[in-house]
């Protein structure tokens, strides 16, 4: 029993136990949940091929060209791309893309990276 402990009880807990004999909560080990050690449990490991996208130039694209949908289609959303293509005329889709350039400035690269489905470049 080297260094794991359970993250509710604080009990020491066998590495290849699946939960805590102490109080029962499940425990993150790389064995049981087939993630490394301190990765949250239910958190996607970073996908190695999914494509590397910048979140600036997707959202630089979602502010100047959002209406078209040109960020969805960088991002890899073909469906949602053609669909704001189709209703650029009602203005809704220059809106939204212009909230979501601004969403995706603000986050973080892991946030955007975990919502969007790529790698950060």
């Amino acid at each position: 029993m080297t260094g794991n402990f359970c993250s509710h009880c604080g009990n020491a807990v066998s590495p290849m136990a699946a939960a805590c004999p102490q109080c029962g909560h499940p425990v993150a080990t790389q064995q049981a949940t087939g993630q490394p050690i301190g990765q949250p449990i239910g958190q996607p490991l970073a996908n190695p091929y999914a494509p590397a996208k910048s979140r600036v130039t997707a959202g630089v694209l979602g502010i100047v060209l959002g209406g078209l949908g040109i960020h969805k289609f960088y991002l890899g959303k073909t469906g949602l791309g053609v669909a704001y293509v189709l209703f650029f005329w009602t203005y809704i889709p220059a809106i939204i893309g212009l909230v979501e350039g601004i969403i995706y400035l603000t986050q973080n690269d892991q946030d955007f990276a975990t919502k969007q489905g790529v790698r950060v470049v």
